[in-house]
């Protein structure tokens, strides 16, 4: 009888590489495109460059220690973790939450500051990876295991959605309903999440008429009626790629970021891209995207276990959707949402999460089994 043995192995290298490839990109683009916003916040040229770098190497950090972590450790806290992210989220309406342009998403505690949305994406991949693996028949179960996750669905999107913050809701809501669909979600139960979301959704703008949503559902059906209020940044954000042409301006030729595109080195950073690298330079940030969410994937399959592999397909999909939803949005592919794009993005917590969940795929990477 064959005999089945674990060893580890020494890790996805094409993972690490592309992973460190786009954090130094990233740091190279965040200053380009921060340069002069920067100087006008702060005087100092180099002051995103140094905050962004701090965080880069913090993320390696966590990246080598989740690396070295077995992961099945986060099957054994994953109610926990999850309870502590709901925790978090619900002090976002204390007086520790830091209301910034009207939204509450910031804890602050003694000049630490943390987002509870952020950290709620991989609190849920770890729960939901969890639970589906204790029983993989839950997933076939309606009152097992359907309406348990979409009442967590529920409790994560109704929390963040009160910040007010829809596209992080949406993005924790996909990335649960994506592990179900690897897990063995039945078409027709997956077809109904999708229609009570997006009937959710539609309820929520409808019946908010003057609020934010709607105004950037208006804005998104023709920024250019409109493009010195609701559509500005849009336009902007279209003229920074048109200008970029197929080759580009070239690095730090940005004419959009002299103040004309908002906050440039955050969730518009694709558009500087655009402008001074161009299409070639935009295709190829999108080939090494695929390349990591076909490593994550591959991980995924290749797992030792269930658990690992809902583990390695959340992470995925995680990346995945971020990247889908950053491009839709500075390609006016639909409405402005507040979703970073990964590992090139400035942004501490979403950095180092995701640098810290690559970490994880690398130790799931490791492990395989063996028959002798």
């Amino acid at each position: 009888m064959a005999k089945i043995k674990r060893r580890m192995k020494s890790g996805d290298f094409v993972l690490v590489l592309i992973t460190l490839g786009l954090v130094i990109f990233g740091i190279i683009m965040v200053f380009s495109a921060s340069y002069y916003t920067s100087i006008n916040k702060s005087g100092n040229p180099y002051s995103y460059l140094i905050k962004d770098t701090v965080w880069a190497m913090l993320g390696l950090g966590a990246m080598v220690v989740t690396a070295s972590v077995d992961y099945r450790v986060y099957a054994k806290v994953a109610k926990p973790t999850m309870i502590i992210s709901v925790i978090l989220l619900l002090l976002l309406f204390t007086p520790l939450g830091i209301e910034l342009n009207y939204a509450k998403r910031w804890l602050g505690v003694g000049g630490i500051t943390i987002m509870p949305g952020e950290l709620a994406k991989p609190a849920a991949i770890i729960f939901t990876a969890w639970f589906l693996s204790k029983d993989p028949k839950k997933i076939k179960s309606l009152t097992k295991g359907v309406v348990p996750l979409f009442f967590l669905c529920a409790v994560y999107g109704g929390l963040i959605i009160l910040q007010p913050n829809l596209s992080t809701a949406i993005t924790v809501c996909i990335i649960i309903i994506g592990i179900m669909f690897a897990a063995g979600l039945n078409y027709v139960y997956l077809g109904g999440l999708v229609g009570v979301g997006a009937l959710g959704i539609c309820t929520l703008i409808i019946t908010n008429p003057d609020s934010h949503w709607m105004k950037r559902l208006t804005s998104f059906m023709d920024p250019f009626a409109d493009p010195l209020n609701t559509g500005y940044q849009v336009v902007q954000s279209l003229l920074a790629l048109g200008s970029g042409g197929l080759f580009g301006l070239g690095l730090g030729k940005s004419i959009q970021k002299n103040l004309y595109l908002p906050e440039p080195q955050n969730d518009f950073i694709f558009a500087i891209i655009g402008e001074e690298l161009g299409y070639i330079g935009c295709l190829i940030l999108i080939i090494a995207y695929i390349i990591l969410v076909w490593r994550g994937i591959h991980i995924a399959i290749n797992a030792a276990d269930l658990f690992g592999s809902l583990l390695a397909a959340g992470i995925s999909i995680m990346i995945g959707i971020q990247v889908i939803l950053n491009i839709a949005v500075v390609t006016s592919s639909m409405p402005p949402t507040g979703v970073t794009l990964p590992f090139v993005s400035y942004g501490g917590n979403a950095l180092m999460i995701f640098m810290a969940s690559v970490g994880i795929l690398l130790n799931i990477s490791r492990h395989t089994v063996a028959v002798e």
